[in-house]
């Protein structure tokens, strides 16, 4: 356990000047950092995300609430730091699952990126309630929020998969859709980075996303277990309905 000494108490404030960023100091305080962030998260599985307080962190860790403050402000912080480092962990996780396909395969590389994805949410059922379910109002990704980018950093690694099957023309938007309704759109299109993906074509992409992401939350959040023992085959049967719409289906 992380024990705030004497010697360090008045040197690990955030934002201090004068402190190498190699140096001890700079050391203890990351791993102080790490350390309550480590801690956090074994409160939010164990006990669930009400139990994720500045001052239950500090009662395990042997510290005083207020000497947690100078990490972190308030509970928003310290709860839009753990979203962040949990979507930055599972946009690694499904990086590396996109790996696993040739780069000339998007449509195979977003099965196993959407498979990833529902390994990871059945292995951290908790860590995933929190960043999909927001059961905490501090936990929300809104545009000027810490945990804005790394929700995008996650969200992108599907929807650069999705663009480069644009790309080849297999996705068919639907026709018909009211233009005050898909500049909600806009947003997402923001991301793209200059691609001029039409917003009909974004749709699809939305759509898509809904499909797959209620496909794993039903599961996780045990909302099929008064019919089915094993939901895998109807999670396969989404991801290839949602590939089909994208103009990959499995061969």
């Amino acid at each position: 356990m992380f024990t705030l000494s004497r010697e360090g108490e008045g040197t690990l404030v955030p934002g201090t000047s004068g402190t190498p960023a190699g140096g001890r100091r700079h050391r203890v305080r990351e791993q102080a950092l790490t350390e309550i962030l480590d801690t956090g998260r074994r409160l939010l599985v164990e006990e669930g995300p009400s139990a994720v307080t500045l001052r239950a962190i500090a009662r395990e860790m042997g510290m005083t609430a207020p000497a947690l403050y100078r990490y972190y402000a308030g509970h928003r912080d310290l709860v839009q730091a753990l979203v962040s480092r949990l979507y930055d962990e599972l946009a690694v996780s499904l990086a590396e699952a996109r790996e696993r396909r040739p780069a000339d395969d998007p449509g195979g590389r977003l099965r196993e990126v959407c498979r990833q994805l529902r390994r990871w949410a059945l292995a951290h059922p908790r860590e995933f309630g929190l960043l999909f379910a927001k059961p905490l109002t501090d936990a929300d990704t809104a545009p000027g929020s810490a945990a804005h980018d790394p929700s995008w950093r996650f969200g992108t690694i599907l929807l650069e998969l999705m663009v480069q099957l644009w790309r080849r023309g297999t996705v068919t938007p639907p026709a018909g859709l009211d233009p005050a309704w898909t500049a909600q759109l806009e947003e997402v299109r923001e991301h793209l980075a200059g691609e001029p993906v039409p917003l009909e074509v974004i749709y699809v992409f939305v759509s898509c996303w809904a499909r797959v992401y209620g496909a794993v939350a039903v599961e996780v959040f045990g909302h099929l277990d008064f019919a089915l023992t094993d939901p895998e085959p109807l999670f396969e049967h989404a991801l290839r309905d949602v590939l089909t719409a994208l103009g990959a289906p499995e061969a």
